[in-house]
């Protein structure tokens, strides 16, 4: 039998249990994969400790998006799909795991440029950015974007595409290192939070006219700092909260005409499959013609996960970390 990451009791990640789980019959139209590669996501996290705000019944195994091969299909299912077909999964449940199963319309190409972990942690992040950046903020080439937590997956990923769709991208970031990898990654302007206060660095590089778009995974403090340093008509992205939650003042959002825009790409997909299609062709693309892909900066055994989890919760990942089973 196949292992799995079972969570039985809220809790920290050391809590949860590898255990053998029976092999679930396949219902029409779902495939079942040889998990190479599972994506660690911060809401992975939350998941478990039950902090997130999808709370699944216990026990169940966490994990939102894998990279592996088809192993078996049950018709009715996708016309192109076959035995051995290298795929991306998306999931909300179920991806720490040496085998899925998964409803064949959840698949996606595994692009050919990419190893498994790479494969394994570019829908989620990726996904998230496209519709940030794209879908809610409408971000334009020659707009000014600013990055916060520019180091972690999501972050990297917005720093990224915002390159790609032509912004002026400020990364901020608590270290050289992270730094150092948000400008290989297109980068223009560069923010330790330690060494100065980022809406003064943001005012002084734009000669104080502010930014036009915020790309926002930390919250707290930094959500209502960002606030001053903002252009007028200015989309801030409510993308998370590994900061706390952030308190916004309304009244500087008037005087600045400003939009505070929440992302929710998983379930703005689920509510509009068209959109969430659209979303899919568009990376599948940026993909095969290498204008994205993800950094992972950590890739260990399945056996391994709580130190994994732990490399995002204790912020000590670059990137994205990936659980390899293959």
């Amino acid at each position: 039998m196949p292992l799995s990451v079972v969570c039985h009791a809220l809790g920290a990640p050391e809590t949860l249990r590898l255990e053998q789980l029976p092999r679930p019959d396949l219902r029409p139209g779902e495939v079942r994969i040889a998990v190479h590669a599972a994506g660690i996501n911060f809401p992975d996290i939350l998941m478990c400790a039950g902090d997130y705000q999808f709370k699944p019944p216990l026990p169940f195994v966490p994990g939102v998006e894998v990279a592996g091969e088809v192993i078996e299909i049950a018709e009715p299912a996708a016309a192109k799909l076959a035995i051995g077909a290298r795929v991306i999964a998306k999931m909300r449940l179920g991806g720490y795991a040496e085998e899925v199963v998964v409803d064949a319309r959840n698949l996606s190409p595994w692009p050919a440029t990419f190893d498994a972990a790479e494969a394994a942690t570019y829908l989620a992040g990726h996904g998230t950015a496209y519709h940030a950046l794209v879908e809610r903020a409408r971000l334009e080439a020659g707009e000014w974007l600013l990055v916060h937590g520019a180091g972690g997956g999501v972050g990297l990923a917005a720093v990224e595409l915002g390159k790609v769709l032509g912004a002026q991208v400020i990364a901020t970031a608590s270290s050289d290192d992270k730094l150092e990898a948000a400008r290989r990654r297109g980068a223009d302007d560069l923010i330790r939070y330690d060494r100065e206060p980022f809406r003064d660095a943001v005012k002084r590089l734009t000669d104080g006219r502010g930014v036009d778009v915020v790309f926002d995974p930390v919250g707290g403090e930094v959500f209502e700092q960002s606030l001053r340093c903002i252009a007028f008509g200015a989309r801030l992205l409510v993308v998370g909260f590994t900061g706390g939650i952030g308190v916004a003042r309304t009244n500087l959002v008037l005087i600045k005409g400003a939009s505070v825009l929440g992302v929710r790409a998983g379930e703005s997909a689920r509510r509009d499959p068209a959109l969430g299609a659209a979303r899919q062709a568009a990376l599948d693309q940026l993909a095969a013609q290498g204008q994205l892909r993800p950094h992972v900066s950590h890739r260990l055994p399945l056996a391994r996960f709580a130190e994994a989890m732990r490399l995002i919760t204790d912020r000590k990942a670059i990137g994205r970390v990936a659980l390899m089973m293959r």
